[in-house]
């Protein structure tokens, strides 16, 4: 398993990355569906950043102050949450949900909202990152499919999410760029 400044670090090339596909494109382009039921490259960055701020780096924050909330335990990951962590990254398969209002991001009001977004996950992540040395590995935290993670956990989660996202923005590409031919 890598360090969390190695994860770090990888982190910000990735999101730096996410940054400059979407300094490429208009808002127009960054809002286009290839279908109905897929996301625009506007909404995947929405997911990405949205999941970081709500739902893992609040999760991290949970790990690191146990004693004030019900949801941190002691329970451990399961098959798959283990494989994931053993193998450092998500397979490489596509994922799809159905649409829903409660999961599916809202498209982007502005260039400037996804960027500001992404900077914003990067700020915390530096933030939080020191103190996750001194985190106990034993205060827990549910994800759906992986069982209990610890802050450090969760925070390498992050990594990997934004890594495992690459895939569909390629994709992405591809069908905006062959709508332009």
């Amino acid at each position: 398993m890598i360090t969390t400044k190695e994860a770090l670090q990888r982190f910000e090339e990735t999101a730096t990355y996410y940054i400059q596909e979407v300094e490429r494109f208009n808002l127009e382009q960054l809002k286009q569906k290839p279908s109905e039921n897929e996301w625009s490259i506007g909404q995947m960055v929405q997911h990405l950043i949205n999941s970081s701020l709500y739902m893992q780096l609040r999760n991290v924050d949970q790990c690191l102050v146990p004693n004030q909330d019900p949801l941190v335990s002691h329970v451990g990951k399961t098959e798959e949450g283990a494989a994931i962590f053993a193998q450092g990254s998500f397979p490489p398969i596509r994922i799809q949900v159905p649409p829903s209002a409660q999961y599916t991001p809202e498209q982007p009001e502005s260039k400037e909202q996804l960027i500001q977004g992404l900077h914003s996950v990067i700020q915390r992540m530096r933030e939080i990152e020191p103190s996750l040395e001194k985190a106990s590995k034993l205060n827990t935290v549910s994800h759906p499919r992986f069982g209990g993670l610890c802050a450090e956990e969760w925070f390498l989660l992050i990594e990997m999410h934004y890594r495992h996202h690459l895939l569909q923005l390629e994709r992405l590409n591809n069908e905006l760029f062959r709508k332009v031919l």
